[in-house]
């Protein structure tokens, strides 16, 4: 019944790729690549072919086919499946490269570095020595042909045709027949008297000397050439003499080799070694240790070999994500070695991760994640963005750290080109509208006006309608300056966006209230600001024509070549201010602000932190009808006037470095007043509006409310506290607002420098006091004539009713 037999090769799950064989290892075999086929996962596959009359040959395979299945260690070939029939053996390993061949390709590459070699021969060590100490085995047959080269970069023994027992109770070592093989045995065994005292590990420890000569000066021609160690590094010659010694009893155990080259300043005593050694018994080593070591991991990273940390590094750093609950500390490693990645595998090995990564609950995996997204961004689809990554990113908005809220403000900037719709013009500005208003962080409030800008360009026409105009408006009118300049700037990033209309009833005029603005950074980026939008509204009136072409991206859908220009603008403001929350998300203000270096006094007029930052010309920031003005006389300079770039938005960290050591400054003064009975006011509070429900109120432009400071409690309000940033504050009874119209508190109309402070430092405390008082009692009269007014207004009271004071 032969139409009943089966084929055992057509049936094998593996197959033999067409490319021709990389190499003949000693022996009989020829390697192969190949495949599974079920999931196509690559193989390598040593083949067999019995041919008649070799039969002692065929007696080799079959041994060498039962050991490498028998045999399981981590630096010997590993087996994954096997065939034998009557015409062939076939062996299935993992993917491997002779020896041979990865050192001539290494060498064209550039030659492989030393301790890369010193970490093979520790393998080829360490696998000798558990076939001689533990198995009682002799390989018999040590050469360059008998190892092997994996993905990782491991070098992996085989050639286990010729194995014997070394208690004899299989027979001697077996016939090689093999004539090249024969060079590489030790000198002893052509002495036949057998009157030579040797171990039983002496013949492979000649073998493994001429194994080390080959690796550093290529193919051994003769026995004799092992007298000149020719390239071994001077560090291993002393231990490669004892290999190759006449005498095999003073031959060394591979154990005590290890012990030889592993002791301090020898060849196998580097970091390389030391990482590959800890990431090995990785499982059993304590959290502390795991901790320490992947901090320092990432520092040596770049000097290993790339095959090694995607195939060894990379695959640990995710199962110690997964569970060995190693933490954040694995973030850095992990994206440097995600680098070397092809998208393809990024996608399949690291994405997944990634994403259970942003669902975990601990704060110093998603500030660190927050922190490196630029690594990783490009990876990720909107799908993946909008599904698994943004509901979780958003979190981080109503976070208490300031550091997480400052850090998902920044992420925006790059998850905002994947959000979809109801995402990015909805979810995200309901946050941003509540940041800004509310935050009590100045920089996270002027980080947020900045990344708003940024985006702008990916919003859609109506909430861009809504939102831009109005969000910048209150940024103007925000008491931390940076915010007031981002504000301006923020204007002036997007004027491409705004219709005539709104340039001329909205913009405009809240340009013009800050050229009074106390800060002269504020004041140089407001007239610049004007003096653009002046000259935009001035071309249009001039040639009526051009409105069309003027306003063309008012109306538009977003795009990403729009979001793309934008990605450019305010790149470093964000990350300028970023210093800044470290500062102030301290247990106490005072001693956050002390911790920077401030003047003992008031900042002089001529310092340079107030001095505005150099503004670089920018072709694509040009005024339009520029050319139009060029020979007007009144236009001076006019190339470096109206341009904004990065220049302007870096700036913001000076500037904002600037407040907080003014702040520092009003603190000394505030406790030195402080101490003799005068009463400081709070920190700064946010409006009370509610601005998750700017939807429902219709327009953005009921929610962005001017910011008012909070009544300071009963005693004089400091004039480090006065609300510069917001002018309606200054309608309120501010006893400062008299004292700022004295001669000697009146800032001269070309400097906003030292006069502005002396004219407050000549107040008295007697003053301050008086004036306080006054302030309670006008607060009292008004107080009893609303109770009178309330009381008439309820007319006198019915008969039989009950007062329910």
């Amino acid at each position: 019944m032969w139409f009943f037999s089966r084929d055992p090769v057509r049936d094998f799950p593996f197959e033999l790729s067409p490319e021709p064989p990389e190499g003949n290892p000693p022996g009989p075999w020829v390697l192969h690549r190949g495949r599974k086929k079920a999931t196509g996962s690559p193989v390598s596959i040593f083949v067999y072919d019995v041919k008649p009359g070799q039969e002692e040959q065929t007696q080799v395979a079959k041994a060498a086919f039962k050991r490498l299945k028998t045999l399981r260690h981590p630096n010997i070939l590993a087996y994954i499946d096997g065939l034998e029939t009557e015409k062939c053996l076939h062996v299935v390993t993992e993917t491997v490269t002779p020896l041979g061949a990865y050192l001539k390709a290494r060498s064209e590459a550039g030659d492989p570095k030393e301790p890369e070699l010193s970490w093979g021969l520790h393998q080829i060590v360490k696998a000798l020595s558990f076939l001689v100490n533990d198995c009682s085995l002799i390989h018999n047959n040590v050469c360059m042909a008998a190892v092997f080269v994996d993905r990782a970069g491991e070098w992996k023994l085989g050639g286990l045709d010729y194995m014997y027992s070394a208690q004899g109770n299989g027979g001697g070592p077996p016939h090689k027949g093999v004539p090249e093989l024969e060079q590489y045995d030790p000198p002893e065994l052509a002495d036949s008297s057998g009157r030579v005292v040797k171990e039983k590990w002496s013949a492979d420890m000649w073998r493994l000397g001429c194994l080390i000569w080959e690796v550093f000066n290529g193919p051994l021609p003769r026995a004799a050439a092992l007298r000149n160690p020719g390239k071994i590094p001077k560090s291993l010659v002393p231990h490669y003499c004892e290999l190759v010694g006449a005498n095999p009893k003073l031959r060394p155990n591979p154990a005590r080799f290890l012990q030889n080259c592993r002791a301090p300043g020898g060849f196998m005593s580097n970091s390389f070694v030391e990482t590959n050694l800890f990431l090995e018994e990785i499982q059993i080593k304590e959290p502390a240790e795991k901790q320490k070591f992947f901090q320092e991991l990432s520092e040596s990273l770049g000097s290993f070999p790339e095959d090694f940390c995607r195939h060894k590094v990379l695959p640990q750093l995710l199962t110690a994500f997964e569970f060995g609950n190693a933490g954040a500390v694995v973030l850095t490693p992990l994206f440097k070695v995600g680098e070397l990645l092809k998208a393809d595998e990024y996608q399949q090995q690291i994405v997944p991760v990634l994403i259970k990564m942003f669902s975990s609950t601990d704060r110093a995996m998603r500030i660190r994640l927050l922190q490196q997204m630029e690594q990783f961004i490009q990876y990720l689809d909107e799908p993946t963005v909008n599904t698994q990554i943004f509901p979780h990113v958003v979190h981080g908005f109503l976070d208490t750290n300031p550091a997480i809220r400052e850090q998902t403000v920044k992420s925006m900037l790059l998850l905002a080109p994947k959000l979809n719709e109801n995402n990015l013009n909805m979810e995200l500005m309901k946050h941003f509208a509540r940041l800004q208003a509310k935050d009590d962080q100045g920089p996270i409030r002027c980080n947020t006006t900045v990344c708003l800008g940024k985006i702008g360009s990916y919003l859609s026409a109506s909430t861009r309608h809504r939102v831009l105009a109005s969000a910048f408006s209150r940024a103007t009118k925000d008491p931390f300056a940076p915010s007031r300049v981002a504000g301006v700037l923020g204007f002036a990033a997007t004027h491409n966006l705004y219709s005539m209309t709104d340039c001329a009833h909205k913009i405009l005029p809240v340009l013009c209230g800050l050229t009074v603005d106390p800060e002269k950074s504020v004041r140089d980026q407001a007239f610049k600001a004007i003096r653009s939008f002046l000259s935009k509204l001035e071309s249009v009136s001039e040639d009526p024509t051009q409105l069309a072409e003027v306003e063309k991206d008012v109306h538009a859908a977003s795009s990403p070549g729009m979001g793309g220009a934008a990605a450019s603008w305010a790149g470093w403001a964000v990350t300028g201010v970023s210093s800044l929350t470290s500062k102030l998300i301290r247990a106490h203000p005072s001693a956050a602000l002390a911790e920077t270096t401030a003047p003992q006094g008031p900042p002089p007029e001529g310092h340079p932190s107030l001095a505005p930052a150099p503004v670089s010309a920018s072709p694509t920031s040009r005024r339009p009808g520029e050319a139009q003005e060029g020979d007007r006389d009144t236009v001076e300079d006019s190339s470096t006037v109206d341009r904004w770039d990065d220049d302007d938005w870096g700036s913001l960290e000076q500037e904002a470095e600037t407040v907080l050591a003014q702040e520092h400054w009003r603190s000394r003064d505030q406790a030195s007043l402080g101490r003799t009975g005068q009463v400081s006011s709070p920190d700064h509070r946010a409006p009370e509006s509610d601005w998750s429900s700017w939807e429902a109120e219709g327009s953005w432009e009921q929610g962005w409310q001017e910011h008012s400071s909070p009544e300071p409690p009963e005693g004089t309000r400091l004039a480090s506290e006065y609300n510069w940033g917001s002018p309606e504050a200054n309608d309120k009874g501010d006893p400062f607002a008299a004292l700022s119209s004295r001669p000697s508190a009146q800032p001269r109309p070309d400097s906003w420098g030292d006069d502005n402070w002396e004219g407050l430092e000549t107040d008295s405390r007697q003053t301050k006091a008086e004036l306080a008082r006054k302030k309670r009692e006008e607060r009292r009269r008004e107080m009893e004539a609303k109770r009178a007014e309330k009381k008439a207004a309820k007319g006198p009271m019915k008969l039989g009713a009950r007062k329910l004071d």
